[in-house]
């Protein structure tokens, strides 16, 4: 009677297959780290993108409130009344809304201008201005 000599399988190793002992062990050494500087040296960039982001939205605000803010003026000086004061009081003060109205014989115009204040380091602030035209009624 013969005996059967038992063959025990493989393990599978870390290293991958078709490699050198040691090699894959090398490589994953080599980048440890990588992963890091990558994100550090993308963070820049990620910040100024949403900065601008940031910046573009106030930018966007600020001509809504200057908008509103010459309608109301324009529509309370077309009536007779304080445009400048209802313009103030359409716009929020963090903008620093500067309202002119102009009464005519037969229109009414009113210019608000804000101060929207730079998010981005080195750029200055935006002056924005809007203006409104209504019928004079007497």
């Amino acid at each position: 009677m013969s005996t059967i000599p038992r063959v025990r399988p493989r393990r599978a190793t870390r290293r991958g297959r078709g490699t050198a002992p040691g090699a894959a062990h090398r490589s994953r050494l080599d980048d440890r780290g990588v992963s890091i500087l990558e994100f550090t040296g993308f963070l820049p960039i990620l910040l100024l993108v949403g900065m601008a982001a940031i910046q573009l939205g106030l930018i966007g605000y600020g001509a809504n409130q200057a908008g509103s803010g010459a309608r109301a003026a324009a529509r309370v000086a077309s009536r007779g009344g304080d445009g400048a004061a209802a313009g103030q009081a359409a716009v929020s003060g963090w903008l620093d809304p500067r309202v002119a109205p102009a009464r005519g014989a037969d229109l009414t115009t009113a210019t608000v201008t804000v101060h929207v204040p730079g998010v981005i380091p080195l750029l200055g602030g935006y002056d924005l201005s809007r203006e409104a035209t209504m019928p004079t009624d007497d």
